[in-house]
């Protein structure tokens, strides 16, 4: 009987705040983004999204999340909020804080042995209040709380650079977040919507961080031409989301080789946003259009081929 009560094609289908998602409260229990109206005979939702059912739960999956919802295997930026006993609490831009035992970090030297009582008042040589490093999402437990390990050498503090903050919906998920732009510049993607962008690492960097773990911040000087170009990074990242636009290497390339002809203040201007995002769909209208002719010029025979 439940199911006459409910249209399935509204199943997976997007919906906005006030539509009708069930016509029995009886048969059916509130999930997140949904509520009953106040004569209780229907389930409304409350945020735009898409539908799901689980047995009897309906719920309503936000097209956009403000806050992120993090999955194993995530690359994020946390700052740290407080060093507790045996692990670090993070702020990740997430409904919870973040948890990163001491037993999931690396200590210096690439030591491999049970953490020690040493280890843990020793703590705050590695990370302290304030500090962001980058890590990755290992676990998820059933409240939705994250922990984070920092075994790889990849993983660890920031040092000089530009903290940019991003919707984390805009962040594409690719197989690499960590790129060595040919601008001169590193750029770290987190999932969660923070981006970092730092001069690009030099080998002697690599190796001290190899010996202390990677939670020694680099403090060299840095020339006035990679700062500009750090600068202007930021705000060609601001401006994609801004545009509500994917945020991945390639993208950040191209809006950064077309504001070279504009200075670095001019790009927080309204007409020069709007002139960049012009520029930016007729590439992306060119490159599918150049796709679509590659496909339709294939080879007819090319698929019978690769059969026999």
């Amino acid at each position: 009987m439940a199911a006459l009560n409910i249209d399935p094609s509204i199943i997976h289908q997007l919906v906005v705040p006030g539509s009708v998602v069930a016509h029995d409260t009886t048969n059916f229990m509130s999930g997140h983004g949904t509520y009953p109206d106040p004569t209780k005979t229907h389930l409304k939702a409350s945020v735009a999204g898409f539908v799901h059912k689980v047995d009897r739960l309906l719920c309503v999956e936000p097209v956009e999340n403000t806050r992120y919802l993090g999955e194993v295997g995530h690359v994020v930026i946390g700052r740290v909020l407080k060093v507790d006993q045996t692990r670090w609490i993070v702020d990740i831009q997430s409904r919870l804080d973040a948890y990163l035992p001491l037993a999931s970090v690396n200590l210096p030297g690439g030591e491999n042995r049970r953490r020690m009582e040493d280890d843990e008042r020793n703590m705050r040589q590695y990370l302290k209040e304030g500090d962001l490093f980058t890590a990755e999402v290992q676990q998820i437990y059933q409240d939705g709380t994250l922990q984070l390990q920092t075994r790889s050498l990849r993983y660890g503090k920031l040092g000089e650079g530009i903290l940019v903050h991003v919707r984390s919906s805009l962040v594409k998920r690719t197989k690499n977040h960590f790129h060595s732009l040919p601008c001169g510049a590193s750029v770290i993607r987190g999932c969660n919507g923070a981006i970092w962008i730092c001069p690009a690492t030099s080998s002697s960097a690599d190796s001290n961080a190899v010996d202390t773990g990677g939670y020694v911040k680099n403090i060299e000087s840095v020339s006035l031409d990679v700062r500009k170009t750090i600068v202007r990074l930021s705000n060609c990242i601001q401006i994609l989301n801004r545009l509500g636009l994917p945020i991945y290497d390639t993208s950040i390339m191209q809006i950064f080789d077309m504001s070279n002809v504009y200075d670095i203040d001019e790009l927080i201007q309204p007409k020069v946003i709007q002139t960049l995002a012009n520029h930016l769909q007729q590439q992306t209208r060119v490159g599918s259009e150049k796709h679509d002719e590659t496909n339709n010029g294939a080879d007819p025979y090319a698929h019978e081929m690769r059969e026999e």
